[in-house]
């Protein structure tokens, strides 16, 4: 059986002061109804049945995917009780899947990110699915690039180890790069065979859990102990006090030797600040991003406007500016520099008299 992992344990500090400390943006509805978790279930349904969906959150959080996801079995709905990355996140969804079924899949995805089409997503991940059944190796989505974009890290893939997997190629990964300077970047796209990595894995139980033997062996050896317990919560308690904080990227898929990669496009974006949610959202003819609310712009272009009061907000000789209100806080950002907004919270984080803004 194929199950999904969705990785739900995020802050999403870039998104003050809709994002908070008890409501980080992966339970926001930025796009539309749906929020983005609700969005990232609905969009597998074609694949992924939800009564097959696991939910790896903050212990805090657990009552909010509850709520979200009622569909959701309350026994796969995972806290975290400290933050340790993604490497334990997947090592106690394994242990859990393993113990269920020894002949699983999974497929682990973040919980916050947006894909336009979901019929071509879903197409690549099947191929995926079915490469991690056939080639027994670990398995990752690389997203086409369109600029030499160095927020993201990438992959390399072997042009001349291709196999064939249904309708679409499936190469080979020579390795893993973080976040590039903009002459690598550059250099990237020019060379034709580097993909952005989208942070989505595609693995049978037993191999992820061989490679964390192999790589890992002290997060392996938690994991056995994990499938030997009662898989309460005292149980993930100590699982994840025990655990060292490190990604599943640097842990294991960047010294793997068996990974195979699935090149897609399907309208991918990690959404990873409020520049990235004008450049998804419905824009006048000016560039002005259209939501719901009230707004009235004046020689004006390029803006993004979120508010919760209903309050009419007008913008008059303004370009490339977010203005995000909350019923706490506002927000007045310039969207070329949207990533500052992380350094927003850092102060508050600092100073006692700012923290209930958090």
């Amino acid at each position: 059986m194929t199950y999904a992992v969705i990785m739900a344990g995020g802050s999403g500090t870039r998104f003050w002061p809709k994002s908070t400390k008890a409501l980080p943006k992966q339970f926001l509805n930025l796009f539309g109804e749906k929020t983005m978790i609700q969005e990232t279930v609905a969009r597998l349904k074609g694949a992924i049945e939800t009564e097959n969906v696991l939910v790896v959150t903050n212990d805090n959080y657990v009552p909010i995917v509850k709520r979200q996801l009622p569909e959701v079995p309350e026994k796969f709905i995972i806290g975290e009780p400290v933050a340790k990355n993604t490497a334990p996140c997947v090592a106690a969804a394994a242990a859990i899947m393993n113990k269920m079924d020894p002949d699983s899949v999974m497929v682990v995805l973040p919980a916050d990110h947006q894909i336009k089409n979901e019929k071509a997503f879903l197409n690549i991940l099947n191929t995926a699915i079915d490469t991690a059944k056939r080639e027994d190796s670990l398995v990752t989505i690389g997203i086409q690039p369109n600029r030499p974009e160095t927020g993201y890290g990438y992959i390399c893939y072997n042009e001349k180890s291709i196999i064939s997997v249904g309708e679409n190629p499936v190469y080979s990964v020579k390795n893993f790069t973080e976040k590039p300077d903009r002459k690598t970047a550059d250099k990237f796209l020019s060379d034709g065979n580097y993909l952005w990595n989208s942070g989505m894995f595609i693995w049978k139980t037993e191999t992820i859990l061989n490679a964390f033997k192999k790589y890992l062996p002290e997060v392996f050896k938690l994991t056995e102990k994990l499938q030997n317990s009662d898989l309460n919560q005292e149980d993930i308690n100590q699982f994840y006090q025990a655990c060292p904080s490190i990604s599943i990227d640097y842990g294991i898929m960047e010294k793997a030797e068996k990974v195979h990669v699935v090149p897609g496009e399907f309208g991918w974006n990690d959404v990873g600040s409020w520049t990235a949610v004008h450049e998804l959202s419905e824009k006048d003819d000016n560039g002005n991003a259209i939501g719901s609310a009230k707004i009235c712009f004046v020689d004006s272009s390029q803006n993004l406007v979120q508010t919760d009061s209903g309050k009419l907000v007008s913008l008059v000789g303004v370009d490339n500016v977010a203005v995000v209100e909350t019923k706490k806080a506002i927000l007045v950002v310039n969207l070329k520099k949207a990533q500052g907004v992380k350094q927003v919270v850092e102060e508050l984080k600092s100073n006692p008299d700012l923290k209930e803004f958090l």
